[in-house]
C-alpha cells in the first residue's frame, strides 16, 4: 500500500460529513497542512507493520488523523467537535471514513487496501497549529492491504 493514496482517499471520505446548520463545511486533506481553515480534518502520523503474511502478502496500517475546530466560543466549538466524533450520524466522521470501506467483497478506498476500520478517539484537547489553539482530537484508522 502506497501512503499518499490512501491519505487522500480517506480525506475525501471525511469530506462526506454534514455539520449541523450555521457551522463551516468541514475541510480536509491527506496531509499535515501548514495552516488549517477550521474546522479541518488532515491525515497525520502513518506507521506501518509489514509482513503479516507470507511473501508481502499483507500490511497493517495505523493511521493517526487530526480533527481541529476554531475556538471562538468553548463551549460551540466543543460541541461541534462532539458531532464529528460521534459513533454514527451524519456528522460522524467515523461514519463517513467508514463508508469508504466499500460493499461486501469490495476492497476498501477504491481499491486502494483491502478493509479499514476507525478503531478510536484519542487526545481530545487543546492543539497548537501553525500558532493557532484549536480544540480537537485524533482518530486511529486501522487499514488493511497487500505489502
Amino acid at each position: 500500500m502506497e501512503p499518499s493514496p490512501i491519505r487522500e482517499a480517506i480525506a475525501d471520505a471525511a469530506r462526506a460529513v454534514v455539520l449541523p446548520e450555521g457551522i463551516s463545511k468541514l475541510t480536509c486533506t491527506g496531509y499535515v497542512p501548514d495552516a488549517v481553515a477550521a474546522p479541518h480534518f488532515f491525515c497525520g502520523e502513518y506507521t506501518v507493520d509489514y509482513d503479516k503474511a507470507m511473501g508481502r502478502g499483507l500490511d497493517v496500517v495505523e493511521l493517526t488523523c487530526r480533527v481541529l475546530v476554531g475556538r471562538a466560543d468553548d463551549r460551540a466549538s466543543q460541541r461541534t467537535l462532539d458531532s464529528l466524533l460521534a459513533g454514527s450520524g451524519p456528522s460522524s466522521l467515523k461514519t463517513a471514513i467508514e463508508a469508504a470501506r466499500g460493499a461486501p467483497g469490495d476492497y476498501a478506498l477504491g481499491g486502494l487496501a483491502h478493509d479499514l476500520h476507525v478503531t478510536r478517539m484519542q487526545g481530545y484537547r487543546w492543539y497548537e497549529h501553525a500558532g493557532t489553539d484549536y480544540v480537537g482530537a485524533e482518530l486511529i484508522i486501522k487499514i488493511i492491504g497487500e505489502g
